[in-house]
């Protein structure tokens, strides 16, 4: 097998990261970002996270030499959901002085609740680029291209949630990248440990599909549907999720 620089699978892994931010782009062309928006942003949301659950759920199944898959999938599913219920609990008590920047309030433990779960799960992705490195230069190559195309509607899902509650695109294309850097910083040992790491990839998978779902569910719907009529909402949030998967199944 060829051999690996650890500074391919680190300048890989972090062009993965920037990808992120490139889903803010789109709000440079839309000025207006009224309550509409904030609902059709939150169910449009909704969908793509729902959607990337479902894939990272499906990933998980189909990994191999890795022992009881599922049994880690389910795991980690329960160890994101108590995660982020406590990050929520504390965040809560305290959203009546806390504030990001000039938003305050529930809107602003929005928008870090959803930095947070997606951060979450790019720790999972991360060890992912790294353990396919492990593998060669052209699995590598192909996950960490993949991946990077995917991060794209990952950051238009959370500058659809940031942007219309006040953040700038830059801003919103800036914490988009950040949501992303555990990608590199797990990527390079993920590669250099491959068969320590590989074993808890479902449990990592899992953790972020469980984050995502309860944020979906919790959170990004039922704000949606207090600013928009529920067929818009679901209708809406059908459509990203059918785009989400149709991109995953081409990218696979």
């Amino acid at each position: 097998m060829e051999t690996v620089s650890i500074w391919t699978v680190l300048i890989a892994s972090s062009i993965t990261a920037i990808a992120t931010g490139l889903g803010a782009l789109p709000f440079l062309f839309v000025k207006d970002i009224s309550k509409r928006w904030l609902g059709i942003g939150n169910a449009f949301a909704a969908g793509l996270m729902l959607g990337a659950s479902i894939g990272l759920i499906y990933e998980a199944t189909q990994l191999d030499n890795v022992d009881a898959p599922i049994v880690k999938l389910i795991i980690g599913m329960a160890i994101g959901l108590v995660l982020v219920l406590l990050a929520q609990n504390l965040l809560s008590d305290q959203k009546d002085d806390f504030h990001i920047g000039k938003v305050e309030g529930a809107d602003a433990v929005s928008m870090l609740l959803i930095v947070g779960v997606m951060t979450v799960h790019s720790f999972a992705e991360g060890i992912g680029v790294g353990v396919s490195w492990g593998d060669g230069n052209a699995f590598g190559s192909l996950i960490s291209a993949a991946i990077a195309i995917h991060n794209i509607p990952e950051g238009l899902a959370i500058s659809l949630v940031l942007i219309p509650r006040g953040t700038s695109v830059w801003k919103a294309a800036g914490w988009s990248i950040f949501s992303s850097l555990p990608q590199p910083l797990m990527a390079v040992p993920a590669f250099l440990f491959v068969l320590v790491f590989r074993p808890f990839l479902p449990i990592g998978l899992g953790l972020a599909a469980g984050a995502m779902i309860w944020m979906v569910f919790r959170e990004l719907l039922p704000e949606a549907l207090e600013d928009m009529p529920a067929s818009t909402v679901y209708a809406t949030m059908t459509v990203a999720v059918l785009g989400m998967l149709a991109f995953q199944f081409l990218l696979g």
